[in-house]
């Protein structure tokens, strides 16, 4: 996949809006160990000049990336506390989370995994290698060991950056760990689409958000290959409507219409998507297309993106007004694959900063304040009635 690499590759417009500053900062991030720049051509012809355009802040590289944030944690998501093998994730009992590749289709800025994206990728990170036979084999083992394993997020980067080939040898090494009926009896869930797969096979949930900075990659013969390893859903990244361009839409209707569950993620983004009327009319063209809206996430305190933090008592209120103006989820409901019977307005969550797992946020998570050396923060509630911190600002 070709990516924008230079400012002056850049639409004529976008690049000729390169501030001084900005220019300084991009230029020198080759020196650095920072993330770096990269989009593609696609999720580029969607941005404005301006710089507070909303497409525009999420891949510019920002001066502000340099500022120190005592919050700031290489690890957010405490994802080191969980690893049960180089590539595997094991925090939820249910689930799993796979990292097969630092390579994305672009850089976003406030990326969670920013840190170790760009220790992975630096260098020759355009040929950033996908998972290889011998890191997938300590996978495939642990699967066949955990059978309450019953899904794997297939994650990065971004796993769509590989080819339809790479994809399928990973898909086919996942089902063979745990094979179940699915995989003893083909042709049974094209024969009955309503039938629930109940026993042991894995569902994949792949975490993409090329169909909207590349979605020329959804062809066909992509969609051909999901249908072929269902049970399994696409989890896509959508910050803004405006990155529901008219090929985005044809994309991520061709999954949908092949019978592929869409679940939508979105991360509050300040200055870009931190109004009800952003949100909402997202959240109603998803749904138009078919779309589940499925999370809304309060930023990760990744290095460099406390410029994108929404404070969080300003992200409850944002969400009470989206409940006011949308149909919010009962409190507990699980979300179906039939996006009829899904409502209009996602969960409003956080990843509890270090590895408390991930959380409903209201105005009952927050147990208290307290103040640290680093600054104030909110006490916030896991399940267990554990506190976790999260800045107040």
């Amino acid at each position: 996949m070709k990516l924008i690499t230079t400012i002056d590759a850049l639409p004529p417009a976008l690049s000729a809006s390169i501030s001084t500053e900005e220019r300084t900062y991009i230029e020198g991030i080759a020196a650095r160990s920072g993330l770096p720049f990269a989009v593609t051509s696609h999720f580029a012809s969607l941005a404005g000049p301006e710089p507070d355009d909303p497409i525009r802040r999420q891949f510019m590289p920002d001066p502000r990336e340099t500022q120190c944030d005592p919050f700031a944690l290489n690890d957010p998501l405490g994802e080191s506390c969980h690893r049960a093998t180089p590539r595997l994730i094991h925090q939820y009992a249910d689930r799993a989370l796979l990292k097969t590749t630092a390579h994305c289709g672009g850089f976003c800025r406030f990326c969670f995994r920013r840190v170790w994206v760009a220790e992975t990728a630096r260098g020759e990170w355009m040929a950033a290698p996908f998972i290889t036979a011998a890191e997938l084999e300590p996978v495939l083992v642990y699967l066949k060991d955990h059978p309450e394993i019953r899904e794997i997020l297939v994650s990065g980067g971004d796993p769509l950056t590989a080819s339809n080939e790479r994809l399928e040898w990973l898909f086919q090494g996942l089902r063979e760990a745990r094979p179940g009926l699915r995989s003893a009896t083909p042709g049974l869930r094209e024969a009955r689409p309503n039938l629930r797969i109940a026993n042991s096979a894995l569902s994949l949930r792949i975490c993409t958000r090329l169909p909207i900075t590349a979605p020329d990659r959804i062809t066909p013969e992509f969609v051909g290959l999901l249908r072929r390893f269902s049970p399994l859903r696409l989890a896509v990244h959508i910050n803004h409507p405006r990155e529901l361009s008219p090929k985005s839409r044809n994309a991520l209707t061709a999954i949908v219409e092949a019978g592929i569950p869409v679940l939508v993620q979105t991360v509050l983004l300040k200055d870009v998507n931190d109004n009800v009327e952003t949100l909402a009319a997202l959240f109603r063209e998803c749904r138009d297309l078919g779309l589940i809206p499925y999370y809304l996430f309060q930023l990760d305190l990744a290095p460099g993106t406390a410029h994108f933090r929404v404070p969080l008592k300003q992200g409850l209120a944002l969400y009470r007004e989206l409940q006011g103006t949308l149909v919010p989820a009962p409190a507990g409901t699980e979300l179906k694959d039939d996006s009829s019977s899904v409502p209009l307005i996602p969960a409003y969550a956080v990843d509890l900063p270090g590895g408390g797992g991930k959380i409903r946020l209201s105005e009952e998570s927050i147990a208290g304040e307290e103040e640290r050396p680093e600054g104030r923060v909110y006490l916030l509630k896991d399940r267990n009635g554990k506190l976790w911190p999260y800045p107040v600002e």
